[in-house]
């Protein structure tokens, strides 16, 4: 048995207002909620155990996936009562792996899109006989990220959390292996950062921390723009899932949308059940949630429109996020790098903030 626990706990502030009332690793993300497509490369590299560590709207998780047979897996699920970070979850499921004291177990963040071979760095975890493995990959800039610098032997040196000067530009990717162990030595009913107490305590006592560097496609999608780029990516198989609902093609439009033959969708856009693309609209690298609307003559690029939201005839969004329900009104002004939150109706010149709060 190969297990594997999921961090999917967080409240996703960044991705407001589509995550108010979900999930981000629910959030559609070509054709199907991101998370499926974490669990179905899990499954591919030989996990058929995992346990979702969850906290917000824990009881959507179940709801879509349940015991996880149609996956080919055995889900189960914790919900924590308050926050417990990264460390503090991985305790708080250990009593539900049957993994034993050196035996591998998965760790993997619900908010990272990877191609990485989950496969290869549990190989490489064991045949180093390592303590913990983490994936590294490498960024132009490390800055926002855990820094891993390592010896000539692939051994991690230091974890340098965020750090504004990094030694290396080779990052903490958020995928690890542990040893069952070292999960149930996490200390129990607190909060704790597996990146800033767990890592360095390790490094400390001098245990062995294995950098596996994969430079495999890796995506961080905790943003709005890093969301639309992640699902087009795999509209546009740059990166290849076992989820996608269709084969990679300029888009992809879910059963019961209606696309006018006039309008023009392309950039690896998802159009969602339910969906209207008007005639004469062009829709480019975005995601459409079910049910939403694009009028006559619109331009959207880059954005989300959330459950049946609307963009009016004429309008043109860029790099912008409309949230269930909302609707921008018709026109020609250029909206860009708006927040238009749920169940509100404003035209466009009335919408050009960017603002995590809705407007008053």
């Amino acid at each position: 048995m190969t297990e594997a626990v999921v961090l999917v706990g967080g409240l996703g502030t960044r991705l407001r207002p589509l995550t108010a009332t979900i999930p981000k690793p629910m959030l559609p993300t070509a054709g199907v909620p991101f998370l499926s497509h974490v669990l179905a490369r899990a499954r591919e590299s030989g996990v058929d155990h995992v346990v979702l560590a969850t906290s917000y709207r824990a009881e959507i998780f179940a709801e879509h996936f349940g015991d996880g047979s149609r996956l080919g897996l055995a889900i189960d699920y914790v919900t924590e009562a308050e926050p417990l970070g990264t460390g503090g979850a991985l305790r708080n499921v250990a009593a539900l792996l049957g993994s034993g004291p050196d035996d591998p177990v998965v760790i993997l963040n619900g908010d990272v899109l990877s191609g990485h071979d989950i496969a290869a760095q549990v190989r490489a975890h064991a045949a180093a006989e390592a303590d913990v493995t983490i994936h590294l990959t490498e960024v132009e800039d490390p800055r926002p990220f855990g820094s891993c610098p390592t010896d000539g032997h692939g051994r991690i040196t230091d974890f340098l959390e965020k750090s504004p000067q990094p030694v290396t530009n080779r990052i903490n990717a958020g995928c690890y292996v542990f040893r069952r162990r070292l999960i149930d030595a996490i200390p129990v009913g607190r909060r704790v950062s597996v990146e800033r107490e767990t890592f360095p305590d390790l490094l400390r006592t001098g245990a062995f921390l294995l950098g596996h560097v994969d430079p495999a496609y890796w995506l961080d999608m905790g943003t709005p723009a890093a969301y639309v780029r992640g699902s087009c990516d795999l509209v546009l198989g740059r990166l290849r899932s076992p989820a996608l609902p269709g084969e990679p093609g300029e888009s992809l439009v879910l059963a019961g949308a209606a696309v006018d033959v006039t309008a023009k969708v392309s950039g690896g856009t998802t159009v969602g059940a339910r969906c209207v693309v008007a005639a004469g609209a062009e829709v480019h690298a975005s995601v459409l949630m079910d049910g939403a609307v694009v009028g006559e003559g619109a331009d959207v690029r880059d954005s989300v429109l959330g459950l049946d939201a609307t963009v009016g005839p004429g309008c043109t969004l860029s790099a912008s996020v409309v949230g269930d329900h909302a609707v921008v009104g018709a026109g020609n002004e250029l909206v860009s790098g708006a927040r238009v939150w749920t169940d509100v109706r404003i035209p466009p010149h009335a919408i050009r903030f960017s603002s995590d709060q809705p407007p008053a």
